[in-house]
């Protein structure tokens, strides 16, 4: 994925439950995906989302990082290796768990 900047502010009132929102993500060919925040999870006192494609729930999930600025978050792709590996790891044990529930 791309280092995609979303700003998604979060002092907004949810009165009606599931409000899904939606995040539009361009890929490395540049083709915009809708994307939906499935689970979020915190690793080395960083916070990371994962996202599922809207129109393709069977496609893999993506895992972004999330940064806070001035009440506003920002996914940032995951560009270091090490912490992409790290916190994949960490995904794949929370879907095993999930597995085995």
């Amino acid at each position: 994925m791309s280092d995609h900047k979303h700003d998604h502010n979060h002092d907004h009132d949810h009165d009606h439950e599931h409000e899904e929102e939606v995040f539009l993500v361009t890929d490395e060919a540049g083709v915009e995906h809708e994307m939906v925040i499935v689970y979020t999870f915190e690793s080395q006192d960083k916070g990371y989302a994962v996202l599922l494609d809207r129109n393709d729930p069977d496609a893999d999930g993506v895992i972004f990082r999330i940064e806070e600025e001035n009440d506003e978050a920002f996914l940032i792709g995951i560009e270091d290796e090490e912490e992409w590996n790290r916190v994949a790891q960490i995904y794949n044990e929370i879907v095993a768990q999930e597995e085995d529930e």
